[in-house]
C-alpha cells in the first residue's frame, strides 16, 4: 500500500516538473508548476510523518514556507505586469529596467 502512494507522489512531483520545464514562456504557469510540485511534497511529507508516527510541526513549518514562497511569487509577478504590461519572458529584458 505505501509503494503504491510513494510511486503516486513521485509522480505528482516529476508531473509538475515537467511542466515546469515545458512552460517557460510565461511567469504566471512557472509559479503554479511551482506551487504544484510543492504541494505534492507537503502530501507526500505529510503521508510519510503518519505513517511512522512522528510529529506534524515539520509539515507545519512547510506549510509556512511555502505560502511565503507563494506570495513572494506572486509579488514579482504583479510587480512585473505592472512594470512590463504582461508576464511573457521573451516580451522584454531585463538588463532594460
Amino acid at each position: 500500500m505505501m509503494t503504491i502512494l510513494i510511486i503516486t507522489f513521485f509522480f505528482m512531483f516529476f508531473l509538475g516538473v515537467f511542466s515546469f520545464i515545458f512552460s517557460y514562456k510565461h511567469l504566471l504557469n512557472v509559479l503554479l508548476s511551482l506551487e504544484f510540485m510543492v504541494l505534492s511534497l507537503f502530501v507526500f511529507l505529510f503521508f510519510y510523518l503518519n505513517f511512522f508516527n512522528f510529529e506534524q510541526y515539520f509539515s507545519m513549518f512547510f506549510l509556512v514556507f511555502s505560502v511565503c514562497e507563494g506570495v513572494l511569487g506572486l509579488s514579482i509577478l504583479v510587480a512585473m505586469i505592472r512594470s512590463h504590461g504582461n508576464d511573457y519572458f521573451l516580451s522584454y529584458s531585463f538588463l532594460q529596467c
